[in-house]
């Protein structure tokens, strides 16, 4: 599944969850409103599963504007990561588990969305920036010795983290391999990548872990392991993408490539979303009125994507003529 969120520029402050605010749309703050939505996803087709309208803080007690546009008053502002984690809760319960997720620098460069897919036993590949902080992978934790005075001191690492990008340049080109991902419009899709064992290194990342350890009852300092994953393409003077994952530590590194650059498949649904099914035409200003909105475009995108992969031919077993529910005797 891959988590994203897209944009739609409004005007005025009167529509739903309409704030100043980044607008990836535009590629700069604007006016507009923000979605957060998970898409199930394969190299062939996508699908959004949900969507999650974002409410700015400003909003959180507006009331005049809140009861206007009918937002219900359990929904206040949450972040974008906590609306990903709750998106994720809400298909579980309907029996809807992901394989793995995937997401972009915006999702993956949290630790506590990283932590909270841990806490949920799913698998991750998500991006991060070159200036994520990092361990390696054998660097372990040294206590002093307590005097007896004081508070007992905490578990340290004599190793310095260092960036990934630091990190990544310091293998060197010769220790990147070429991976094949897919075929392009244009040809085989491939660059040259590392994946390497550490231990994210940051602040937030060592009070998650400590956190997590103090509900057993103690903390030995160990950070967990993960595998960075870097691409370092032909031609460029250094590393250009960066990726951590929780995946088993013997997942081949052409499955990671692949789930790093499956995430495309959101942005093709945005494209189609929008341009061919009118995503972004909802002219109404309701939270009701929106929710109708993106679940018709939805299910228009859904029904599209199985008639373009279902066989030509409309025979008993193609997927376009099938019955979707068991027939019933009258």
């Amino acid at each position: 599944w891959a988590v994203d969120d897209v944009s739609f520029p409004k005007d005025g402050t009167m529509s739903v969850a309409v704030a100043h605010q980044y607008c990836g749309a535009l590629g700069k703050q604007a006016n507009c409103q923000v979605a957060v939505s998970v898409h199930a996803v394969s190299d062939t087709a996508s699908c959004p599963l949900q969507w999650r309208l974002f409410v700015p803080q400003e909003w959180a007690g507006d009331f005049g504007r809140r009861q206007k546009t009918g937002i219900p008053q359990e929904v206040g502002h949450r972040e974008k990561w906590r609306l990903a984690l709750d998106t994720l809760d809400e298909l579980a319960g309907w029996g809807l588990v992901p394989p793995v997720v995937v997401a972009d620098a915006g999702y993956g460069q949290n630790a506590d969305f990283r932590d909270g897919l841990d806490g949920r036993g799913i698998g991750y590949v998500v991006a991060v920036r070159s200036d994520v902080t990092v361990l390696p992978q054998d660097a372990q934790p040294t206590t002093p010795v307590w005097s007896g005075n004081g508070r007992k001191p905490q578990p340290r690492y004599r190793h310095k983290p260092s960036s990934v990008s630091v990190l990544a340049a310091g293998r060197g080109r010769l220790a990147f391999t070429e991976v094949t991902w897919r075929e392009g419009s244009r040809g085989p899709m491939r660059s040259h990548f590392l994946a390497v064992r550490v231990r994210p290194a940051g602040i937030r990342a060592r009070r998650l872990a400590q956190a997590a350890a103090t509900q057993e009852g103690f903390w030995d300092g160990v950070l967990p392991e993960v595998t960075l994953l870097v691409e370092w393409p032909e031609g460029a003077e250094a590393p250009t993408g960066y990726w951590l994952s929780n995946l088993p530590a013997d997942t081949r590194i052409a499955e990671l490539v692949r789930l790093a650059k499956i995430r495309w498949r959101i942005e093709h649904d945005y494209r189609e979303l929008k341009h061919g099914l009118g995503l972004d035409h909802f002219e109404g200003r309701s939270w009701t009125g929106w929710h109708h909105h993106v679940t018709l475009v939805t299910a228009a995108h859904a029904f599209l994507t199985e008639q373009r992969l279902a066989p030509k031919a409309d025979t008993a077993d193609s997927p376009s003529t099938r019955s979707s529910t068991p027939s019933k005797t009258c």
